[in-house]
């Protein structure tokens, strides 16, 4: 009896941080879609900053020196993936999230819902099934936007990271000759 309160008092308490989270993560999310909308547009019109940076960094290291310039080239190559692989982890991480968050919004309320069916009081049913089925579908919108956002921007990070390495490998011939 008492790990069923226990456990029940836990889950009540957890309740406003989970529902604070869900909305935290859908002002991200919000965020995040402003952001890649920008960037679209700024592919569209031929811009793609991090590839030309990287470029512009694999430029700047080569100093004529073979064994020096193919280790700076790499340098650069692997920051760009590793840049690459950090910016696309915060998509990732919404993918989860959201959809885990929205699943504890969902059991919580569920809890005092079937309570409140057992007592006969149908308002506190139907309105924590309200906010228990809200919330599986806010989080399961989270995640949805999140993955297509994040399978965007992979496709992006790919070709980035391509025409970087292919860059290096240009430069690093140039530099041969």
């Amino acid at each position: 009896m008492w790990a069923k309160e226990a456990l029940g008092a836990i889950a009540d308490l957890l309740f406003v941080p989970v529902v604070v989270g869900l909305i935290g993560v859908v002002i991200w999310t919000m965020v995040a879609v402003g952001l890649f909308l920008r960037s679209f547009a700024g592919r569209a019109r031929g811009r793609r900053p991090a590839r030309d940076r990287y470029r512009a960094a694999i430029d700047a290291a080569l100093t004529g020196n073979a064994h020096d310039d193919e280790l700076a080239a790499e340098e650069v190559v692997a920051r760009a993936e590793s840049d690459a692989a950090r910016s696309l982890n915060s998509v990732r991480f919404a993918i989860r999230v959201g959809p885990s968050l929205g699943r504890m919004g969902t059991l919580i309320p569920m809890a005092t819902a079937l309570s409140g069916l057992a007592r006969g009081d149908l308002q506190v049913l139907a309105s924590n099934m309200v906010i228990a089925f809200s919330s599986t579908v806010v989080g399961l919108a989270v995640g949805v936007v999140a993955y297509l956002v994040a399978m965007v921007r992979e496709g992006w990070a790919r070709a980035d990271l391509d025409a970087v390495r292919f860059h290096a490998e240009r430069a690093l011939r140039r530099e041969e000759a």
